[in-house]
């Protein structure tokens, strides 16, 4: 089989980045162009140094771009909708990073984002693109959203508790998110001064988080009204990283009798068989619960939980690494799925530790 050539539309910022890095080690992919309108003939490597003697590429301006098979669009958010008629002539399969094509509903945007959609007709053509939720539309999928990373992290951790109906969907969800500063991107700005910055512990957005919509969209089940979801996320000293600590109450008539097993069954049930969840409850050690230090430039996402019986309150738990699970990481993920590719292709990497 030929090698699949795909290009990266938006290649400067950090997700960008962590795409050609990854792109460049897949085994069944050759990266044709990346682009960049502010740094049009440097070398690619001039802003992700870690790829130095990884590549030779040069950025282009996206004017120049040439068909290809598979292109990855990472452009800041509201960018790509303005320009999907276009970019759907460059190649048959596109996967956006950017918020532009998560949500489902038109009236979605305008609560979210505080803006219409500028092309609400592909709002359906493109499948949300988590595949531990989404696998089998994404396989057929030719036009893929991205993930939130903040979503991501808080779906995961809730995502077996709902599917297996152990939820009193009337009191919802409280979610705590700690960020690491990454999640903010590449171009600089007071909240991202170091002096400013280093050593912050600061509520960044106590209500109405943007990736709200997308944990209400994937909770959201035909006959019922919406579940409440309250995030909260607060930047904390991590350049990379996301961890979710959710709160939500088990169905009065299953609490009698329930216990720590049952999470696990539930938990065991709807992640066993996934290449990248991974269960972590631990008895002792440091690590007995999602940490995202480790996770740093991986795929992974751990996945923990507890419970108080006194209360029925389960806690979920999720940690990720923002610009991996919670960007590139599955967006080469779906390209694997969507292409027939082994799905795990150029994601093998662990983590470190220590770090």
């Amino acid at each position: 089989m030929s090698a699949i050539a795909v290009s990266i539309l938006g290649a400067s910022g950090y997700a960008g980045g962590e795409l050609l890095r990854l792109l460049l080690d897949h085994p069944d992919v050759s990266v044709a162009q990346v682009t960049s309108e502010s740094n049009v003939g440097k070398f690619a490597h001039s802003l992700h140094p870690n790829l130095r003697r990884r590549t030779m590429h040069k950025f282009v301006s996206a004017a120049d771009l040439k068909p290809c098979d598979v292109l990855f669009a990472a452009l800041p958010h509201g960018q790509a909708m303005g320009r999907i008629d276009d970019l759907s002539r460059l190649a048959p399969r596109i996967i956006d990073l950017s918020a532009d094509f998560r949500l489902r509903r038109p009236e979605d945007y305008q609560r979210w984002y505080g803006a219409e959609h500028r092309a609400p007709a592909w709002l359906d053509r493109f499948v949300y693109g988590l595949p531990e939720v989404n696998r089998e539309a994404i396989r057929g999928a030719t036009h893929v959203s991205g993930v939130g990373c903040n979503a991501t992290a808080t779906i995961l951790a809730l995502w077996p508790l709902f599917e297996g109906d152990l939820v009193d969907r009337e009191r919802g969800v409280i979610v705590e998110v700690k960020a690491g500063s990454s999640e903010a991107g590449a171009s600089a700005g007071p909240a991202s001064h170091h002096p400013d910055r280093s050593h912050a512990v600061r509520s960044f957005a106590p209500t109405g988080h943007r990736h709200t919509g997308e944990v209400v969209q994937a909770l959201r089940r035909d006959g019922d009204g919406d579940v409440p979801v309250h995030m909260s996320v607060t930047s904390v000293e991590l350049v990379r990283g996301v961890l979710a600590t959710a709160h939500v109450f088990l169905r009065k008539e299953l609490r009698a009798g329930f216990e720590l097993r049952d999470l696990w069954k539930a938990y065991r049930g709807a992640y066993g068989q996934e290449p990248f969840v991974r269960l972590v409850r631990e008895a002792q050690g440091v690590y007995r619960y999602p940490e995202p230090k480790i996770l740093a430039g991986s795929n992974y996402a751990d996945v923990g939980f507890d419970y108080d019986a006194e209360t029925g309150r389960v806690v979920a738990i999720a940690a990720i690494d923002n610009l991996m699970k919670g960007a590139a990481g599955s967006a080469v993920q779906c390209m694997n799925l969507m292409c027939g590719l082994e799905e795990t292709a150029a994601l093998g990497f662990a983590g470190l530790c220590p770090i």
